[in-house]
């Protein structure tokens, strides 16, 4: 986009702006883009006053889940979930203003001490436990806005992303090898044992930068990928995060923590909470390196490349945990 082209798409979200707000008509509103992640909507930051801002969000029309950002944002206020107010969806343009969160995301915080972190980082898991205990009649009545749950077609298609998009677009490992780690029984029986699991409402991306953090308190964003799936699927994407590192002990705090969280709501977690934890962990991983791969080299956003070593050695280390896959863990082993 040219700099002519940008200032003329700022001033026609000014004015949209100022439509929709008109005690804003005599303010001096700046509007002001905002990089992020990989998302193919546009987030701008309108700064009304010195004290006074509101995020805007162009989203694209094409997409399904976009539409139904406004009515997940309104079912999380009902559940007392943290997350941005919604000031004004305008629909037929694709455009929503919602509250202004500021800018520390758990992200931020990553070269703090353990103490800070831990404290953040608990509001977080405080948050998804809301989330993972809504009942069930509540998580019907929002299904109809939601994607597809997650289901063994959906864990397959997460493997075969990561296949395409990491190791043969990114490390070069030739198609004929990849239909033989595809067609590796374990990794189907994987996405079968997990599907065949209860399932309860996810955020689906709920890792450090989906999460500010506002006056000491966890609030989510980014929700709009909301479905129903596995509880333990949010927690791999927060402790298997490729942006953050924890130490195994860390982990083990906040795993206990969440645990202790379900216990309270009146809904434990299962007996093999930490196996599924595991398995979960490898799906998770396989989508971000996908993910990774496909932003950094078909997008061109080459950002995403360098989290590629890290979520690899995550997945190495899972990996080497589960039977009859040493297959998979020696391509890992040779792209090191």
């Amino acid at each position: 986009m040219t700099p002519t082209s940008k200032t003329s798409r700022t001033q026609l979200l000014l004015r949209q702006t100022r439509i929709h707000f008109p005690r804003l008509e005599e303010a001096q509103v700046k509007i002001t883009a905002i990089e992020k992640g990989g998302s193919d909507r546009k987030f701008y930051r309108v700064i009304c006053s010195p004290e006074q801002t509101l995020i805007l969000v162009k989203y694209n029309l094409e997409r399904e889940e976009n539409r139904h950002y406004v009515r997940i944002a309104e079912f999380l206020a009902e559940y007392k979930i943290c997350a941005p107010t919604i000031y004004f969806h305008d629909a037929a343009e694709g455009l929503i203003w919602i509250e202004d969160l500021g800018k520390a995301d758990l992200w931020s915080y990553r070269g703090e001490s353990w103490l800070v972190r831990r404290a953040f980082y608990e509001s977080a898991l405080d948050e998804i436990v809301k989330l993972h205990c809504v009942d069930e009649t509540a998580a019907r009545a929002i299904q109809e806005s939601l994607p597809a749950e997650f289901d063994a077609a959906l864990y397959r298609w997460e493997q075969n992303y990561f296949f395409e998009n990491c190791l043969h677009r990114f490390f070069g490992v030739e198609k004929e090898q990849l239909s033989e780690l595809l067609a590796l029984p374990a990794l189907g029986q994987i996405a079968e044992q997990l599907a065949a699991r209860p399932r309860v409402l996810v955020h689906r991306d709920f890792q450090s930068q989906n999460i500010i953090i506002r006056n000491g308190q966890a609030c989510l964003i980014d929700f709009q990928g909301m479905r129903p799936g596995l509880a333990e699927y949010d927690i791999a994407s927060l402790l298997f995060d490729p942006y953050v590192t924890f130490s195994r002990p860390e982990c083990e705090e906040l795993l206990g923590h969440y645990e202790s969280k379900r216990e309270a709501a009146g809904q434990p977690v299962a007996a093999d909470f930490h196996e599924t934890f595991r398995l979960c962990g490898i799906q998770r991983l396989m989508q971000a390196l996908g993910a990774y791969g496909f932003l950094g080299l078909v997008k061109g956003n080459k950002t995403f490349l360098d989290y590629i070593p890290s979520a690899v050695t995550s997945l190495r280390s899972l990996v080497g945990e589960i039977d009859n896959l040493e297959g998979l863990r020696a391509v890992l082993d040779r792209v090191r």
